[in-house]
């Protein structure tokens, strides 16, 4: 069982509130996508689903469809806006694999030539002893 992140009972879910300042980029029926407000890089954006849930794995059918569509029409419009040379993409679900928005969402981080000395191992880097490895055939 995942350990879930929750909110205190006077505390509201920033991804729940409505406000002027959220650059979104694209949205639909539900979910939207908006560029991140500590981005990790230039052009990270966020795809985020109206409804308020943690954990990916409670996703409906209609919602997964609809927001990996999020992050696709947002990689094109990334792509367009500031042409990077790759993509990572991740989902952070419960305390201890990072959550902690407690509202499910799916960073989508540009990554370009040079950013870091060796990006070998991509999301791997989560964990930093076990993002280098070498293939071994069987």
């Amino acid at each position: 069982m995942i350990e879930q992140t929750v909110l205190a009972e006077d505390e509201e879910c920033r991804f729940c509130l409505s406000y002027s300042g959220r650059r979104i980029i694209t949205e639909g029926k539900f979910g939207f996508a908006a560029w991140d407000r500590h981005p990790a890089s230039e052009g990270h954006f966020l795809v985020i689903p109206y409804r308020h849930f943690s954990d990916y794995f409670d996703i409906t059918d209609e919602e997964l469809v609809e927001l990996w569509g999020l992050v696709a029409e947002g990689k094109r419009i990334a792509d367009e806006k500031f042409n990077p040379d790759g993509y990572n993409i991740g989902i952070n679900v419960g305390k201890w694999a990072g959550q902690s928005i407690p509202h499910l969402h799916i960073h989508v981080i540009p990554r370009y030539k040079g950013d870091v000395e060796n990006p070998k191992g991509g999301v791997r880097g989560v964990i930093p002893q076990n993002k280098l490895y070498a293939f071994k055939p069987d």
